[in-house]
């Protein structure tokens, strides 16, 4: 578990250290073409895949009509994480479509067998599930800094933060 723990905060350190010098060479980017540069509360782009995940979302919505507020454990097969078991049904539908397929801008079956959803035999669903609970850890690190200016209920990240659309957080076409 520490070599676990040692790993994830290197990784966590390697990201910041990149985000911040990314920063520093963005800067004078900035100051000379401003209209190209994003916002810094650019929202993460639209999913080009949008249209085929709502049409799934739709399919599971009928599918589990009268039961949208029982909790995804309930509803779905194979829900592993523990922070999705409790979730009502309808919301875990929306936080896969909204969440996690926007942040990475793939379709629902870049992750899922299309005809058994429940299925692990997609390593993107597997990986999925690890940086979820890398997610958290880093959510929990960052409430419990002392030094920070912000509050610690409002320091978080999610997916958007690394991926921002793009399967690859190191994709160079950013």
């Amino acid at each position: 578990m520490r070599l676990f723990q040692g790993a994830l905060l290197l990784t966590v350190l390697a990201c910041g250290a990149a985000a911040y010098r990314q920063g520093l060479t963005a800067a004078p980017q900035q100051t000379a073409t401003p209209k190209t540069q994003p916002s810094p509360n650019a929202q993460t782009p639209a999913n080009p895949n949008q249209e085929v995940n709502d049409r799934f979302v739709r399919q599971f919505t009928e599918l589990i009509a009268g039961r949208e507020n029982e909790p995804a454990s309930k509803v779905f097969k194979n829900i592993q994480l523990e922070g999705f078991k409790a979730t009502p049904a309808k919301r875990f539908l929306l936080i896969m479509n909204m969440g996690y397929s926007r942040a990475l801008g793939v379709s629902c079956t870049h992750c899922h067998v299309e005809q058994d959803f429940a299925s692990d035999d997609k390593r993107p669903k597997r990986a999925a599930r690890e940086m979820a609970l890398m997610h958290r850890m880093i959510n929990g690190q960052l409430r419990q800094m002392q030094n920070l200016e912000s509050k610690p209920e409002s320091r978080a990240i999610n997916c958007s933060t690394c991926h921002r659309g793009a399967v690859n957080p190191l994709a160079s076409d950013r």
